[in-house]
């Protein structure tokens, strides 16, 4: 059973870093694409990320270029998101993605939730 389990959110000044975890079971990292969406009530589900399963093409939304990296430990079989230079409009819920967009993937987490204060 795919199962992915989200944690690293948390309450964070704008300016600040988070680095969020998505833990793998059921299948292992590298043998399909993981990606990495949001869900805010202003905003709604948003894609953030994602990478293939090489770990080699990683895309970002405009919004986080720059600023967000997605990779991945096929040893840990997890993926992660560092957030750095964060700001209030990051503020959502963050779930990973079984597969390159996470808006319409069959396997996602419940997500972890990242708070931005101005």
């Amino acid at each position: 059973e795919v199962q992915l389990v989200e944690s690293g959110g948390g309450l964070v000044e704008s300016g600040g870093s988070l680095r969020l975890s998505c833990a793998a079971s059921g299948f292992r990292l590298g043998t399909d694409d993981m990606s990495w969406g949001r869900q805010s009530p202003e905003k709604g589900p948003e894609w953030v990320s994602s990478i293939r399963r090489s770990g080699g093409r990683r895309n970002y939304a405009d919004s986080v270029k720059g600023r967000f990296t997605i990779s991945m430990d096929k040893a840990k079989n997890t993926l992660y998101l560092e957030m750095n230079n964060l700001k209030p409009e990051d503020t959502a819920v963050y779930f990973c993605a079984l597969g390159f967009e996470p808006l319409i993937s069959k396997f996602r987490g419940r997500g972890t939730q990242v708070t931005v204060s101005s």
